[in-house]
């Protein structure tokens, strides 16, 4: 019961590594904040999956790359709980294309959802989140990979790695900020349209030849949200198999 007593915002934790994230929080004892923007439903699966095995979890909608919805989804939570400790900055999303492929609004969208998204909820943890709490923003291992259909997505990521690495000296009273840059991981967003060679071709790279499964990410995310992990700061921690 690593996180007894933490109240943790989770964004984007309906599905996926977020959603493995919102259970293992829960599991070590953490109040959790179940965010989604549209997946209702399965927000909702995640949250009776959590209360079910004796945690406490509850849903809160907001797109995190408005701004509004955002201010909303720390108020509300502060209203509910009385705090925030730990902030997660999972919500993403990817559109791979070749860049020649790429339309502006796949561009505009990668950007305000994955860079806009962490900019939003920063600004709202600047005065909002408890004092020496923990942020962890969510970067992506492709940053490191020169992977064709990749290049914006990547961008993006390597913005949240800068603004993590900055952001960490600005905030201050006792508060770290960490990035977690998983590998290859099989959730379905990763998984759909690619072919069972790419998926193999992957694997075999990484040093263990597999895939990353949610709960190995899940895992590096507890360490960060506990209190194990307070000099850690600045940091982007490589979650990917030495996959790079």
């Amino acid at each position: 019961m690593k996180l007894k007593n933490k109240v943790i915002i989770v964004t984007g934790s309906s599905r996926g590594i977020g959603k493995e994230v919102a259970i293992v929080l829960a599991k070590n004892g953490a109040t959790v904040i179940v965010n989604y923007s549209n997946s209702e439903e399965e927000a909702n699966n995640t949250v009776n999956t959590i209360t079910n095995n004796g945690g406490l979890a509850t849903t809160i909608q907001a797109d995190v790359s408005n701004k509004d919805e955002v201010t909303k989804l720390f108020d509300k939570t502060i209203e509910t709980y009385g705090k925030v400790d730990v902030l997660v900055n999972n919500a993403g999303i990817m559109i791979s294309k070749h860049l020649k492929d790429t339309t502006e609004q796949d561009f505009k969208r990668q950007f305000e959802v994955n860079v806009g998204g962490i900019f939003n909820t920063l600004q709202e943890a600047d005065s909002k989140l408890a004092d020496n709490g923990i942020i962890i923003n969510f970067s992506s291992s492709t940053t490191k990979l020169m992977l064709p259909t990749y290049s914006i997505y990547s961008a993006t990521k390597a913005a949240v790695e800068q603004i993590t690495r900055v952001y960490s000296q600005e905030i201050g009273r006792g508060i770290s900020v960490n990035a977690i840059a998983p590998g290859a991981t099989e959730t379905e967003l990763f998984l759909k349209g690619k072919s069972e060679e790419t998926i193999k071709n992957l694997a075999s790279k990484t040093a263990f030849n597999r895939l990353a499964k949610p709960i190995d990410i899940a895992n590096v995310v507890l360490f960060l949200a506990s209190d194990d992990s307070k000099w850690i700061s600045g940091q982007v921690i490589g979650a990917n198999g030495a996959l790079v």
